[in-house]
């Protein structure tokens, strides 16, 4: 599946403006070219304009098309900072914290997403998971309807039979460390949209363990069992079964052996890890032994789309994470 060539295209029928906090470093200036060159988005960069083109010009990029804003001298920061700090005075927040935070490049950021200047937003090649995430629940907060954050890795993996034409969902891989029965759930619905709304796929959701459908008894478990009762309950028609092991899952011959009477088992393509542990091993190890595509992490449950990288990402990261980005923001419309 050329899915990639499809968000492309997708994606410049109705061009987002996306902000890229981390405008001073190479790999995003290089991406941002990129974009830009292939009409997949708007950009504005957001760093000392001094520094971004000098950076541009020694790489041999073109980003004239891009806009430039420095926090520190921008016509809008005081006018960021009176409404960061009426959005947290209940919270503590002073004027003059309010005036200090903008000035930092994610937080001046978000305000920009916040306040519609911005349809979504880019970050992480610099700036930590914990500094981007903190900003987002603090203005953006999460969507209406859920109460979590979570994250996704979209992997596409070459000459692959299984899933989706080799096109798999992967969560969560990079936030939520040991979810709990209800958030496990959460996640599962989360990313069943998701391959909705974005991928245009059918959801086929197995969560993921160590036995197969009443093989064996363990606490570890009970978890999954809980998070699939929960799931089927709040949506009844969810394609989604538990608890698969990962040939189970995907593997029609093992699916007809250890769980015949299942409607995802050797179908599924959205594959929900019981924790981060197995969630970051299992993405890792598709990546590099089987030389997937590993696109993201990629955040879930905001309010308005704000999507993390890794900071050992490739310029190539940073542009597919745009594009998805600006997917959201054309299905959040």
């Amino acid at each position: 599946m050329e899915l990639m060539k499809d968000l492309w295209l997708r994606v410049t029928q109705q061009k987002k403006t996306i902000v890229l906090p981390e405008g001073e470093e190479e790999r995003t200036i290089e991406a941002a070219a990129i974009i830009l060159k292939n009409n997949l988005a708007s950009i504005i960069l957001i760093g000392d304009e001094e520094i971004i083109r000098d950076k541009a010009l020694k790489l041999d990029v073109n980003i004239d098309k891009s806009t430039i804003i420095n926090p520190l001298i921008s016509d809008k920061r005081n006018f960021y900072a009176e409404k960061l700090y009426e959005l947290r005075k209940a919270k503590g927040m002073t004027i003059e914290i309010a005036k200090k935070l903008v000035l930092n490049n994610i937080y001046f950021g978000v305000m920009m997403l916040k306040l519609g200047d911005a349809d979504g937003l880019v970050a992480g090649a610099v700036n930590s998971t914990s500094d981007l995430l903190r900003a987002g629940l603090q203005i953006i907060k999460t969507a209406p309807g859920t109460s979590l954050v979570s994250s996704y890795f979209l992997m596409i993996v070459p000459n692959c039979k299984y899933g989706s034409e080799g096109v798999f969902l992967f969560a969560d891989c990079g936030l939520i460390i040991n979810p709990n029965a209800s958030e496990l759930a959460l996640i599962s619905l989360q990313t069943a949209e998701t391959a909705r709304k974005l991928f245009n796929l059918d959801p086929k959701i197995a969560l993921l363990s160590f036995l197969t459908k009443g093989s064996a008894e363990h606490e570890l478990i009970n978890k999954v069992r809980e998070a699939l009762s929960i799931a089927k309950t709040v949506a009844p028609s969810l394609k989604i079964d538990g608890e698969l092991q990962l040939d189970a899952a995907i593997v029609p011959s093992i699916a007809n052996k250890k769980a015949p009477n299942s409607k995802v088992a050797g179908d599924a393509n959205v594959l929900i890890f019981p924790d981060l542990n197995s969630g970051n091993i299992g993405y890792k190890l598709v990546e590099r032994l089987a030389k997937a595509q590993a696109i993201g992490p990629l955040c879930q449950g905001f309010s308005k789309p704000i999507n993390d990288l890794s900071r050992g990402c490739s310029v190539d990261d940073i542009v597919k994470s745009v594009v998805i980005t600006a997917i959201q923001a054309q299905t959040d419309n």
